[in-house]
């Protein structure tokens, strides 16, 4: 494990990582797989849509997606899913931290650790995961696009790019009409 990274559990059974390059945790410390179950997936009722399209605004160590995608295979529904993130952590980072997923024993996600670290696009049983290593306040996004925007960076503190309006802006313009916005800040 590189030094910059730490995996803490959780009470709900899960693992967050804590990045002292950037002085916080991916995840709550209060329940990490819940988080994403509870603010991302049901706050975007992604858990609902028969084709979600997802957009990510800072894919981390992959939790979002994870949950995401067993919601996807468990219902028996396509997804696709494009993750923005700028500063991607080593791949055993991501594969440590999520061993007690449900998911992570999973051919998709052995596939997305694989080709982890640079950008790349995975196709396989219904699922599109689009992985793009650059800075979303530079990149044109698809316009009407998503049905959830999962927008999961730090703090503003660390990372104040992603939580300016013109940023926000950009996102709203990727949703497709109806679509629904969540998000959660190391900040609290």
């Amino acid at each position: 494990m590189p030094d910059d990274f730490s995996i803490h559990p959780t009470p709900d059974g899960s693992s967050t990582v804590y990045s002292s390059r950037y002085g916080q945790h991916y995840h709550s410390t209060h329940g990490a797989l819940t988080q994403s179950r509870v603010v991302y997936l049901e706050g975007t009722q992604t858990q609902l849509h028969p084709a979600p399209k997802v957009l990510e605004v800072g894919f981390g160590v992959g939790l979002n997606f994870l949950t995401t995608l067993h919601s996807a295979l468990e219902r028996g529904v396509g997804l696709h899913y494009i993750a923005l993130e700028f500063d991607p952590a080593p791949a055993e980072v991501l594969e440590v931290a999520l061993a007690n997923h449900p998911y992570a024993g999973s051919g998709i996600w052995h596939d997305v650790l694989t080709r982890w670290g640079e950008s790349f696009t995975y196709k396989r049983d219904g699922v599109k995961l689009e992985v793009v290593c650059e800075d979303v306040t530079e990149l044109d996004l698809p316009l009407e696009w998503a049905s959830a925007v999962y927008l999961d960076g730090f703090s503003k503190d660390v990372n104040p790019e992603i939580w300016t309006l013109e940023t926000a802006q950009k996102l709203s313009r990727t949703m497709l009409p109806g679509g629904w916005l969540s998000t959660y800040s190391a900040a609290g």
